[in-house]
């Protein structure tokens, strides 16, 4: 039972790191192995169905999608995980202070975080972004701050868990330093647990800015990001709806390998936590 347990617990998270490892690699090989150029576009070839010099057809201006779709990752998937790695460091640094910078900085923590999760993320964005204006540094600002509350939150309740174990509470008794005893006593409880969660974030940012794209606040055509691709394909839906396979495919493909990812990780997060620290 506990071997076919085992086998079940590294499939999601197999599966999950192959696939992102394949959008990743496509990613970074984008401008190499794109078999046109994403912005050359030809008007008497426009909409045309998918074929073998067109595997994925053309828009409506005759560029290749599936050169568009592919560089377009670098975009897509290269500001996700940046945005990504800025929320998650921010996190920890607003969930170290309150946990180790005593009693009043916990409470300030708290409270500030109150504040800023209690505006809808949404709305949030659309505003910062109507105020600086649709760029990828006004995608990126506007992502980071308001998601950055939400992933703190939990963040600090790991932190609260962890640094409150009576073998991390020795180590500060022994006077070990709070950032020594951070590193070397609290993250490895909360590393899987945290890894997760920037997993999962990462799919929800991608889509985020996706979405954004698509309603226009986002990236500007003529450059190549899949919800600008999805904004651009939709008055061509019912007459061609090839447009949506490459940006369409390409999210799910992205999403789907962060939550396999998160979700296998999860498990062995669960199967350790059976057995104790």
């Amino acid at each position: 039972m506990s071997e076919a347990r085992g086998r079940r617990l590294g499939g999601s998270s197999l599966i999950g790191a192959v696939l992102l490892a394949v959008v990743v690699a496509i990613t970074l090989t984008a401008p190499w192995i794109a078999p046109h150029d994403p912005l050359a576009g030809d008007i008497a070839r426009r909409l045309e169905s998918p074929s073998w010099e067109y595997p994925l057809g053309t828009d409506r201006l005759g560029r290749c999608q599936l050169s568009r779709t592919l560089v377009g990752a670098r975009t897509s998937l290269g500001l996700a995980l940046l945005t990504s790695l800025l929320v998650s460091t921010i996190a920890l640094t607003v969930g170290a202070v309150g946990v180790f910078g005593g009693r009043l900085a916990d409470r300030v923590v708290s409270r500030v975080i109150d504040v800023f999760i209690s505006f809808p993320s949404f709305v949030l964005a659309l505003a910062l972004v109507g105020v600086m204006g649709p760029s990828a540094t006004a995608l990126v600002a506007a992502i980071a701050w308001t998601w950055w509350p939400a992933e703190a939150r939990v963040t600090r309740s790991l932190l609260h868990t962890a640094r409150h174990r009576d073998f991390v509470d020795a180590a500060a008794m022994a006077g070990v330093h709070p950032v020594q005893a951070l590193y070397r006593h609290v993250w490895p409880q909360i590393g899987p647990a945290f890894a997760v969660r920037v997993s999962l974030e990462t799919g929800s940012i991608v889509v985020a800015f996706s979405t954004l794209s698509f309603l226009g606040l986002g990236l500007q055509p003529p450059f190549p990001e899949w919800g600008v691709m999805l904004n651009e394909a939709r008055p061509f839906v019912s007459t061609a709806p090839h447009l949506l396979l490459g940006p369409g495919l390409a999210l799910i493909a992205t999403v789907l390998s962060c939550n396999l990812l998160a979700e296998g990780l999860r498990e062995r997060l669960d199967a350790r936590q059976a057995h104790g620290w």
